[in-house]
């Protein structure tokens, strides 16, 4: 491996890298076959990465020779990234969520968001492995494993420390510098988890704000793509190029929307300053006593640049109790509506034939059985269900009026700030709002639970706001990241 490419590209950022291709110093071609001979030497451990795009060469060097002769396109061009496996791109790559079920599947056409990110010059290196059908095919599915990729593991501790999911693959690759930066999707925690996990940047933004378009789905009222980095900057730089208006996605047509084509206007060192942080602490029982002190040590840095911090902070909703049906009865509809359209090469066209074939096919796609799969498949698949909702109707008013708008509100607010992933985080999530991790640091101890999973490791912390906060939630992660610089790459794999 070339060392002066190797100084230029561990843990550089997209900014970084943009000004080595800006002087010469560094091509898209080179950035591409240095990511791919390191993914073919530390991805086997990982399993972080489950396909290569065959073009990814050829495109890069397209995008060299189009700087050449016009210049860059933007920030992106020419920047090498991972899109999760249930994200659709329209060439030679399969778009699988992880299941042999849809193993030689490819889409006929980009999503939204790998078309928007194509056009601003980014580069798809490859798909990441993921948790299967994002993790909602079985209760008792390990985090970042597939049938089709197996378990992903986190760099900072194979097959020791929790890799987080579903988005596992995203966040394990980006983390082990695998790739410049890559794409997520979180339903409930998808995002936030494996960033948190694994000493990272994730962004999940507004339901409205990104197409969901040709991606995957769980549930219509909460999907939603975001970008996993190393750094706040790239974050906010992936998210401007991804906010273009779908037409065929309802959410982006609604009231309210506010979306920006440069969220890095809004990013400030100076950030925290002034700035009103509400502390949920009924959300933090139970933390052990390192993690305890991550999240306390965070809440001195807030205050000691400047923010108001309100402490502590009660929602209206902290002990109603929460259901799953909006996603059971919108996973089937969902999922039933993408695999009609599928592209060539789909083994299964419903849930119902999914399930059938998982069964026919049990000893490598049912590891961890199907029993959510099953669940999901006994609802009508329309929607009409009272249960469903009235299930909708009680998550939008739990988490929005009687949760984060109804605590913003009292206290003048202009987030709440959580550790990591913790339960509480499934309130932005039912509501659709907004939500960015940044590294807040490590521990060396932790508790294990009964379904194996060790709290010890990395550990973000996690502002929530209002919808269409992206740009008050970046001011401030980007704030707390200058001040802090917990990110660190962790020791290659052997």
């Amino acid at each position: 491996m070339d060392k002066t490419v190797s100084d230029l590209l561990v843990e550089a950022d997209i900014v970084s890298v943009q000004a080595a291709m800006e002087t010469g110093s560094l091509s898209s071609e080179v950035c591409v076959r240095w990511y791919l001979e390191r993914i073919g030497r530390l991805d086997p451990k990982l399993k972080s990465v489950l396909e290569i795009n065959p073009d990814a060469i050829e495109v890069a060097i397209a995008l060299d020779a189009e700087r050449r002769e016009y210049g860059a396109r933007g920030p992106l061009h020419g920047i090498p990234i991972l899109l999760k496996d249930n994200i659709d791109t329209g060439d030679r790559m399969h778009t699988s969520a992880g299941s042999v079920a849809l193993a030689e599947h490819f889409a006929s056409t980009d999503s939204v968001v790998a078309a928007q990110l194509r056009a601003a010059g980014a580069v798809f290196l490859g798909k990441a492995n993921m948790t299967e059908w994002a993790n909602f095919m079985s209760s008792t599915m390990w985090s970042g494993y597939s049938s089709r990729g197996g378990q992903t593991l986190n760099p900072y501790g194979p097959g020791e420390l929790f890799v987080g999911g579903s988005s596992s693959g995203s966040a394990a690759a980006v983390a082990a510098n695998l790739c410049t930066a890559a794409m997520g999707t979180e339903t409930s925690g998808s995002i936030i988890s494996p960033a948190s996990q694994n000493c990272l940047v994730g962004l999940k933004p507004t339901i409205g704000l990104v197409s969901r378009t040709g991606i995957i789905p769980i549930t219509n009222s909460q999907d939603s793509a975001g970008p996993m980095t190393r750094t706040v900057r790239d974050a906010a730089i992936l998210l401007g190029a991804m906010t273009a208006v779908d037409p065929d996605d309802a959410a982006m047509h609604e009231n309210g929307r506010a979306a920006y084509t440069d969220y890095t206007s809004f990013l400030d060192a100076d950030g925290l300053r002034g700035a009103r942080i509400g502390v949920p602490r009924f959300y933090y029982q139970g933390l052990d006593e390192a993690r305890a002190e991550i999240i306390e040590r965070a809440i001195t840095v807030c205050k000691e640049h400047g923010a108001t911090i309100v402490d502590p902070v009660s929602l209206l909703c902290e002990s109603a109790k929460w259901d799953w049906d909006v996603m059971r009865y919108e996973f089937k509809k969902g999922l039933n509506d993408y695999l009609a359209k599928a592209g060539p090469g789909a083994f299964v066209r419903t849930l119902d034939e999914l399930i059938a074939y998982n069964e026919a096919n049990r000893e490598v796609a049912l590891k961890y059985g199907q029993d959510t799969l099953i669940w999901s498949n006994e609802t009508s698949g329309t929607l009409s269900e009272p249960e469903y909702s009235e299930s909708l109707r009680l998550n939008r008013e739990l988490s929005r009026d009687q949760g984060i708008d109804h605590a913003i509100r009292e206290h003048r607010l202009d987030a709440l700030l959580f550790l990591g992933n913790e339960d509480g985080l499934d309130l932005s999530a039912r509501a659709g709002y907004p939500v960015i991790t940044v590294p807040g640091g490590y521990t060396e101890t932790g508790t294990t639970g009964e379904d194996g999973y060790t709290t010890k490791g990395p550990q973000g912390i996690t502002f929530v706001g209002t919808a269409y906060s992206e740009p008050i939630l970046l001011r401030l992660a980007y704030a707390y990241e200058q001040a802090t610089k917990y990110r660190f790459a962790p020791t290659d794999p052997v």
